[in-house]
């Protein structure tokens, strides 16, 4: 291959030599890794949101009142934490049969590849004569101009041509071999670090994004699988954050288990990669449940699907509209299933009615106590 490149006259590329990449931690394998590390952010950010809840921190905030967590939630707080769990250890089964299915990720090819890349963008280069001449342009001319001056510019303006610019083959022989410029090698691995995985993470994010919105529009669609599935998850009129998963096991591996692992695999990311997708994916389905509309939170102004978005699903008069999650709305701007109109009003209504049903049972509980304590007081008496 330097043969080859040295004769066209191009930079050789670097030799390598792959060997199996160190695990990220010292103390666990990155196989263990990626079975628990989401689990682990899910609890971690469920527990901050948990504490917000509990101790009331920020009220002003707040989606839904303390009464209504109380008055219109269907399922208790531990029937949700037994539900995520089991929902988490299919999680993990499916998490450990995806790493098996994936070669053990190796190291050494870095400089190689960015290389590669180097090499690409110095082929681009000699188009740029022909380019400029179609706009008039005499790139001959204008290089010629400036290799005193800007000898880098000329070289690119010239067809990527750097006669300057050498290095040694070898120590032996001496022989000197054309050379990348800095500003080459810097590109390149700008797009190697950077423009590469961000864009595979960003179609892994589509990827999962039509997946749920069509899974998740299709289970409210279909009365058999919204009423064996998917109405376990909208027990919980009034979300929070560690019930973001609190799902029918079959629509939770449906939607979220399989519709990750085929958003990973499409997108051909890396393990590490993948990991720190399912990391940012399940924060993102915490961060949307958690009840809480916080003007602080980066996560809730990424994009306009956030927890005041995705909250307006889990209501009555919404529940037939805003199907996106967990990233973009765009599916419910196209096909016409974003809520529209001022939700104020019906909010109002929701804590107004349960906060009437509190006062009703406290006055209840008030009474039935004062006739208990008359009842004890005769009994005593007699």
């Amino acid at each position: 291959m330097a043969n080859a490149t040295v004769a066209s006259g191009l930079p050789p590329l670097p030799a390598y030599e792959i060997r199996p990449m160190p695990d990220l931690l010292p103390f666990i394998s990155d196989f263990w890794l990626s079975i628990i590390v989401m689990h682990i952010a899910y609890w971690v950010v469920s527990l901050v949101f948990h504490v917000i809840d509990v101790y009331d921190l920020f009220p002003q905030y707040r989606l839904h009142t303390p009464e209504e967590i109380s008055q219109r939630n269907l399922a208790s707080r531990y029937e949700v934490a037994r539900d995520v769990i089991i929902e988490q250890i299919i999680q993990m089964i499916s998490s450990a049969v995806l790493s098996m299915t994936e070669p053990g990720q190796m190291t050494g090819m870095e400089e190689y590849d960015v290389a590669v890349w180097a090499t690409r963008i110095r082929l681009a280069q000699r188009a740029l004569p022909t380019l400029l001449g179609t706009l008039g342009l005499n790139a001959a001319a204008i290089s010629k101009n400036m290799a005193a001056s800007h000898p880098l510019l000329a070289g690119a303006l010239a067809g990527g041509h750097y006669p300057f610019l050498t290095t040694t083959l070898d120590d032996v022989t001496g022989t000197a071999v054309p050379a990348f410029a800095a500003w080459e090698l810097l590109v390149a691995k700008a797009i190697y670090w950077i423009l590469v995985p961000g864009f595979q993470f960003w179609v892994a994010t589509c990827v999962l994004d039509a997946w749920q919105y069509f899974w998740h529009r299709a289970m409210h669609m279909n009365k058999w699988m919204y009423t064996h599935w998917h109405a376990r998850h909208h027990r919980l009129y009034v979300p929070y954050a560690y019930g973001a998963l609190y799902n029918h096991p079959i629509e939770g591996f449906v939607l979220d288990t399989l519709g990750a692992a085929v958003a990973y695999k499409v997108a051909m990311l890396t393990p590490r990669g993948g990991m720190a997708f399912f990391v940012f994916s399940t924060i993102k389905t915490v961060d949307d449940h958690c009840g809480y509309a916080l003007p602080w939170d980066p996560l809730q102004h990424i994009t306009s699907n956030n927890a005041a978005y995705h909250d307006i699903h889990h209501q009555s008069w919404g529940i037939k509209t805003n199907f996106s999650q967990p990233f973009f709305t765009i599916w419910d701007r196209i096909l016409g299933t974003m809520w529209k109109g001022d939700t104020t009003l019906k909010y109002e209504r929701t804590r107004a009615a349960a906060a009437g049903k509190a006062g009703k049972k406290e006055t209840e509980e008030s009474v039935s106590g004062r006739v208990n304590g008359k009842a004890n007081e005769k009994i005593n008496a007699r």
